[in-house]
Order: C-alpha cells, then sequence, then structure tokens
C-alpha cells in the first residue's frame, strides 16, 4: 500500500514547516486516498482529535508517528504548540476522527492560528459526509447549498432554528445524533411538512441507509424500526417547492397542510386564511401544488378559489 501511494503520489513537492489537513475516512477505511497515506508517511507528526482512533488508523496503514491530542477542550494552547514546531520547520498533519477536518469537527483554530504565524496550510481532499450526503440527495430544484451541521439542543432554540429552515431556495445539511433524531424528525413533520428530505445513515458503512420522502413522512418511517434510529445522521432538507417560495409564513403552511388532510380542499384554504391571516388566492395556489405534487391531477389547476 505504501509503496503504491509512493508511486501515485511520490512526484509532488510536500514543504516542510506546513500544517497538511487530512481528510480521512467517514467509515469505511478502503475511502482513504493514496495521498493520503503518502502524506502521513511523510509527516513529523500527526495532531489529531483523539489519539486512541487515529493510533487504529496509522496501524492499519502500517505507519507509526508521534501524535499531538488536539480537540474542542484544548485546541486554542494545543494550536499554539503545534504551530511553534511547524515554525521550526517540521511537517504536521492534522487528522479529526472521521471525515475532512475543520467541517463540524475541530481544526479551524489550527488552521487560524498557523494563518496567523505566516504558516502554509495545504489541505488533502477526501471523505465528507456533508458533501456524499448531499451527492445523494438529487436535489435538482436547489440553487445552492448551505452547512448547518448540528442543531440546538435546548428545545427552544432548535424549534426556532428548524422554523428558519423552511422556504429555503437551497439545499441544508444537518448533522444530528441518534438520541436525538427522533425529535428532529418531528420537528420537521411539524414546521416544513411539505419539503422533501434525504436522511442518510451510516454512509460508507455495512448498514449505510439512504431515504427521501415529505417530511411529514418521516416520523411513521422511523417508527416501523427502531434499528432506524441507531448511528450517525447526516440529513438534507431539500428546496422547497416553488409555490412555497412567495413569501407565504411557514405557520400559514404548516396549518395549511394540516387542514388539507382532514378537509375538502376549498375548506382548508378557506379556514387556513382565517386562522393565519394570509392571502386566501396565495393558500389556494399553494395547495393546488402540493395536490398536484401528490397526485399528478393537473386538471385542479382549472378549479376557481372564489
Amino acid at each position: 500500500m505504501s509503496e503504491a501511494a509512493a508511486a501515485a503520489a511520490g512526484h509532488q513537492q510536500y514543504p516542510a514547516g506546513t500544517l497538511y489537513l487530512v481528510a480521512t475516512p467517514i467509515g469505511n477505511l478502503a475511502d482513504i486516498s493514496l495521498r493520503a497515506i503518502h502524506l502521513l508517511g511523510l509527516v513529523d507528526a500527526v495532531a489529531c482529535e483523539d489519539t486512541r482512533v487515529s493510533a487504529q488508523l496509522l496501524r492499519w496503514l502500517g505507519l507509526h508517528k508521534p501524535m499531538v491530542a488536539l480537540h474542542q477542550h484544548n485546541e486554542q494552547t494545543a494550536a499554539e504548540a503545534v504551530v511553534a514546531r511547524l515554525r521550526q520547520g517540521e511537517r504536521i498533519a492534522y487528522i479529526s476522527d472521521a471525515g475532512t477536518p475543520a467541517v463540524s469537527d475541530p481544526g479551524a483554530v489550527l488552521v487560524a492560528a498557523a494563518q496567523r504565524a505566516g504558516v502554509r496550510v495545504l489541505p488533502l481532499p477526501g471523505a465528507s459526509s456533508a458533501i456524499t450526503a448531499l451527492s445523494a440527495a438529487g436535489d435538482a430544484r436547489a440553487q445552492g447549498f448551505r452547512f448547518v451541521g448540528f442543531l440546538p439542543t435546548k428545545a427552544a432554540e432548535r424549534r426556532s432554528a428548524v422554523q428558519a429552515l423552511g422556504g429555503a431556495a437551497h439545499s441544508q445539511i444537518l448533522f444530528e445524533a441518534p438520541h436525538r433524531i427522533e425529535d428532529l424528525l418531528g420537528l420537521l413533520a411539524e414546521l416544513v411538512p411539505s419539503q422533501s428530505l434525504t436522511l442518510c445513515r451510516e454512509l460508507t458503512k455495512q448498514f449505510e441507509t439512504v431515504h427521501t420522502a415529505l417530511c411529514s413522512d418521516f416520523p411513521a418511517w422511523l417508527a416501523a424500526d427502531k434499528q432506524r434510529e441507531r448511528g450517525e445522521f447526516v440529513l438534507v432538507l431539500h428546496a422547497a417547492p416553488p409555490a412555497e417560495n412567495t413569501g407565504l409564513p411557514d405557520e400559514a403552511l404548516r396549518v395549511l397542510r394540516l387542514l388539507m388532510r382532514e378537509l375538502p380542499l376549498k375548506q382548508a384554504v378557506g379556514l387556513a386564511s382565517e386562522i393565519s391571516g394570509s392571502p386566501r388566492n396565495a393558500l389556494y395556489q399553494q395547495a393546488l401544488a402540493w395536490k398536484q405534487d401528490a397526485d399528478g391531477d393537473d386538471d385542479a389547476a382549472g378549479d376557481d378559489a372564489t
């Protein structure tokens, strides 16, 4: 493996006194790049989020390197020590437990410290759970994407954060832990029920799952199999349907969606307008768009909201 890595990547220059940000696999060890293997064999030390996790990776690669713990609890002080070594001409790689450093993982403080000190920083691209999930979402309507990461854990802040996600014209990438996934899917179903969501679980691992559906459908999907609550989650909230980008408040859309489940279309629109104070015609056009998406009934467009 080391010989193959050297043959593929050895021709490139790897200057001394440089901080190398090295992406590592997010679950499948085979996803590490040949260039990452070659570079990890060259460096003087490996700074890492968890020395126990990184030691296992290095052993699998047949490498033995001095390691420096640099995580969220000591990042500032550890970064200063690493920068001091870089200024003395050492090559040091930084790796997080999985994926690309400094993307919802430690590393940004170290990079900023290196930049302030005039130390060169070079990234080695590789696995990223956020981009992997985005590629599998198939959100062709999206106008770009936004990385959100983990939402707040406090109930009120969490609810406000989910409400703020609604109606966007771009994809939004979220992370969630197993013990909070049920709560998050419940909030998405309540607050942005008509937007599509791609849920990715255990990406690149043996039991990986990629499932796309409306947010309103996910609580039932999750409850159907308790195994679906296990693992690490990346979620892509798809861009809102065009009709939802017309300025109607999220609360009005939520009320309309709930009423449409129980009442005929015109009655649901009328009540939603009275409850929310939103224009009847705008709500009606939104209801038609949802109905057409659901059953393909193009004739509904000829109905009259008045």
